[in-house]
């Protein structure tokens, strides 16, 4: 990943995972914990594709593995995030931009219902059955009702500051340069001539098996006198 989206997305995720353990796994609300961490990535995501999504997904899910007081495997939400931000990467549009709200609630949907079935599902491969006294149909219903109480604060913001990140004005201002005319590209060859002037007088050297003189007195007088090159 670029530099400037690694300085953007290290703060963002470690301030979720601050306030998700901090002020929101302290709440004691009834079913699921409030995933902003998972909404943070799903943001980051949704600017930066699906292999910016799954590394951010991953290092965020890695470090809310090590960060205490979990008591899960290790890897365990690392595995998850990562498949979120993937598949949430994959919504990403070719322009960049999505038109409107209705793909990123569609896709902070899936990620929640997806986050919760995924950490269930390798608990119960890992021997945590958790989910089960809990009740899975609770954790999902929660985990989505609470997740869309939080995207509409969230999920835009993170997207804007990931946005910003993207702009290049050094990248801009040399495309604009090459298209503009001012570039090496059109600076001499399309706007002056001089360029294609001078490959007509190359070709028709060609053609008549001479070149031109030099400009002050010179011995060269044409192709043909240049022994071993074969006169066209």
């Amino acid at each position: 990943m670029r530099i400037n989206r690694i300085l953007l997305a290290v703060p963002l995720v470690v301030v979720a995972l601050i306030i998700q353990v901090g002020i929101l796994a302290r709440l004691q609300l009834p079913g699921a914990v409030p995933d902003l961490l998972m909404l943070v990535v799903v943001g980051l995501a949704l600017v930066y594709g699906h292999v910016g999504g799954s590394l951010i997904g991953f290092g965020a899910g890695l470090l809310a593995d090590l960060a205490p007081p979990a008591d899960h495997a290790i890897g365990r939400y690392a595995l998850v995030l990562c498949v979120i931000g993937y598949v949430a990467g994959l919504t990403k549009p070719d322009n960049g931009q999505h038109r409107s709200a209705t793909l990123p609630l569609v896709v902070v949907i899936g990620a929640a219902i997806g986050s919760t079935l995924m950490y269930a599902g390798v608990g119960s491969l890992v021997g945590d059955t958790a989910a089960r006294h809990v009740g899975l149909v609770g954790l999902l219903l929660s985990a989505t009702l609470y997740d869309l109480l939080l995207a509409p604060f969230t999920v835009p913001l993170v997207m804007a500051l990931a946005r910003r990140t993207e702009h290049d004005p050094l990248a801009s201002d040399a495309a604009g340069s090459r298209v503009g005319g001012a570039g090496p590209l059109t600076g001499g060859w399309l706007t002056t001539g001089t360029g294609l002037k001078a490959s007509r007088n190359a070709m028709k050297a060609i053609r008549t098996g001479r070149v031109p003189k030099p400009a002050r007195g010179g011995r060269t007088k044409g192709v043909k006198g240049i022994k071993g090159v074969k006169r066209l």
